[in-house]
């Protein structure tokens, strides 16, 4: 069944709350986010899958050959299979909103499926995203909203690349709000501020 394809977590929230999916980061788990998560969206019901490829041990949710340097297809595949897992939980429930959160690798998955699944996701949030291609819209994010966090000093998410996913979102139809700190590609507390100020809109 596509609700269990991936190792997860659930926490429950209200019956009939939002439905948030959170996506970690390379070498982390289905644990990584979900405290955070529930602190945000307190009524929400938390859904968290663990990335099934590994890099030298790390769990990722795709396939890469270097740093920024994507398996396409992989990512496709990988994509269509987040895609029908989220789906799947979505009509196991009937939440009055769906969202996502996800850091670093957790972001690009996220962000992917978003792009092939405009209608999915309600809003998100991306912390330090990576696309280093032109995102190909499956139809239009109109009345989709995305908050990108970032550090301007990210060696791994350089700031322009941000801020060039940030003009592409735009012009397929998303709302962005961009939140900057002055650091890496560490997440630090007012990122979480930010998403916390976001994801309220929804709960």
């Amino acid at each position: 069944m596509a609700q269990d394809s991936y190792i997860h977590r659930i926490e429950e929230g209200e019956v009939g709350g939002p439905l948030l999916f959170v996506f970690h980061g390379t070498g982390a788990d289905e644990n990584q986010l979900v405290g955070i998560a529930r602190q945000l969206m307190p009524a929400a019901t938390i859904v968290s899958p663990r990335g099934d490829v590994s890099e030298h041990g790390a769990a990722r949710f795709f396939k890469r050959t270097g740093e920024g340097v994507y398996d396409m297809e992989d990512l496709a595949e990988r994509t269509k299979k987040m895609a029908a897992f989220i789906q799947a939980h979505v009509a196991a429930r009937s939440p009055s909103t769906v969202l996502g959160m996800g850091y670093s690798n957790g972001a690009n998955i996220l962000a992917s499926v978003a792009f092939d699944q405009p209608a999915l996701f309600a809003g998100a949030v991306l912390m330090h995203p990576l696309i280093p291609f032109e995102p190909q819209v499956a139809g239009s994010l109109e009345g989709r909203s995305l908050l990108i966090t970032a550090g301007r000093r990210d060696p791994i998410c350089p700031a322009p690349m941000t801020e060039s996913l940030a003009e592409a979102l735009k012009r397929h139809g998303a709302a962005v709000e961009t939140a900057w700190h002055e650091g890496g590609h560490e997440v630090r507390p007012e990122e979480f501020e930010a998403a916390g100020r976001f994801l309220s809109g929804w709960a």
